[in-house]
């Protein structure tokens, strides 16, 4: 419980390969992405694992994400100055039961994560020591900021709220109140901005960027979740 309490379903615990703008996806219908994107889980994960596969819409290369009482996340690596991020997403199925303000209702429909290189002492103490114990039983450097944009049902677009188990994980809402199957929705953000919203308690500039994660989960609320993201695309900020 302390691991997943401390980690509060962080997206990552390997940054290996790191690429400086996110590749298509690439790979067979059917398949899941091909490397560098790869999928993390829980360490030790028993739950059932969200399931990824590539699909064809419209014409377009598109990611079929499905959540079944699961957890999972697909990610990519990057290093760079964070820049925007854009995409195209749409829910063909939203979850049942969630209340992101509630651990019994931490669950995403769709999710689209970046992972920021936060420094470590501008982490409050008691948060800092879980991450350290964090970091140390997975022998990984777990990110101390994961900003997450969701599509909720509930919650009014425009929200920032900590997740329930961390605020080293911070939502976003960007669509809320759509019925299922919605349109796609096209989404533009301004990673740099974005970041010193959510995290303005801790941070006054913005540290480099780690990562991108696509991803449902479900495993709170045991329900079903279907989405669909493309067209995903990082522009790197400026020079280091």
């Amino acid at each position: 419980m302390l691991l997943r309490i401390a980690l509060a379903a962080l997206l990552l615990h390997s940054l290996s390969g790191v690429a400086s703008e996110l590749s298509p996806w690439a790979g067979a219908s059917g398949a899941a992405p091909a490397p560098p994107w790869h999928f993390v889980g829980l360490p030790g994960q028993t739950l059932p694992r969200t399931r990824y596969s590539l699909v064809e819409m419209d014409g377009v290369s598109s990611l079929r994400i499905e959540a079944q009482a699961s957890y999972g996340n697909f990610v990519h690596p990057v290093k760079s100055r964070p820049g925007h991020l854009s995409w195209s997403w749409r829910v063909a199925r939203f979850a049942e039961h969630t209340d992101l303000r509630t651990k019994a209702g931490d669950d995403t429909s769709v999710k689209v994560c970046a992972l920021f290189d936060h420094a470590l002492e501008r982490v409050p103490f008691f948060e800092r020591q879980l991450l350290r114990m964090a970091r140390a039983r997975s022998g990984s450097d777990l990110p101390a900021a994961t900003l997450c944009y969701v599509w909720d049902t509930d919650l009014a677009a425009g929200t920032v709220i900590d997740n329930a188990y961390s605020r080293r994980v911070r939502y976003l809402v960007l669509r809320s109140g759509e019925a299922a199957p919605t349109p796609w929705r096209r989404e533009s953000r301004d990673l740099a901005a974005d970041f010193l919203r959510a995290f303005h308690d801790e941070a006054t500039d913005v540290p480099r960027l780690l990562a991108i994660a696509v991803g449902a989960d479900t495993d709170n609320t045991g329900s079903q979740a279907i989405a669909f993201v493309r067209d995903l695309q990082h522009r790197p900020g400026g020079s280091e």
